[in-house]
């Protein structure tokens, strides 16, 4: 490549390789005040060679890069790993409510008996229960037990009425029950 010093001079002829201020493989173009120019590539600064291909970006606009599918696949792996202790934390959470609920169950319950217990004490307690239990009475009184009809209704009403019986549906049927007519009397 040949190129004109500034000053006029004779053509200027540089050694391929670009030893001067460049690395190998990058070309640099000096401006008019001896700057070079960096910020197009040489390839883009070059006409391409007739039916030399063009260099083409891939169409990804909205696509995933490659450091974004890293991190999701960690996140997914990350997620995945911490599941199951996350879902044994939780269940050991729910046993540890359901015992202490049970354990203030228990105790009410031990407090109850504890209290019938002290009412065991008591002569009189123990008289009453007898009485009601048992039907017992002391010598002198007479034993008198209420059959108590909330519902104001008496022994004949409780009684359901049998419902009358079916109609035989065969010829055989039929004709027994015209034969004998009060079956259920005979009992």
């Amino acid at each position: 490549m040949q190129r004109r010093q500034p000053g006029g001079q004779g053509p200027v002829r540089r050694p391929q390789g670009g030893t001067r201020g460049s690395a190998r493989g990058t070309a640099s173009v000096r401006t008019r005040e001896g700057e070079r120019s960096q910020s197009r590539p040489a390839a883009a600064r070059r006409a391409a060679a007739a039916g030399a291909a063009k260099r083409t970006s891939a169409p990804n606009p909205h696509g995933l890069t490659g450091r974004a599918t890293a991190l999701l696949v960690i996140l997914a792996a990350l997620a995945l790993g911490y599941a199951y202790p996350v879902r044994v934390y939780l269940t050991q959470l729910a046993e540890i409510e359901a015992m202490r609920q049970s354990q203030l169950e228990q105790q009410e319950r031990i407090a109850g008996l504890e209290r019938q217990a002290e009412k065991w004490k008591d002569d009189e307690y123990i008289k009453a229960q007898v009485r009601r239990r048992f039907f017992w009475v002391s010598p002198g009184q007479t034993p008198l037990i209420p059959i108590w009809d909330p519902d104001g209704k008496t022994d004949q009403d409780q009684t359901p009425k049998p419902p009358p019986p079916a109609e035989p549906d065969s010829w055989y049927g039929k004709l027994w029950t015209r034969l004998d007519p009060e079956p259920e009397q005979k009992n």
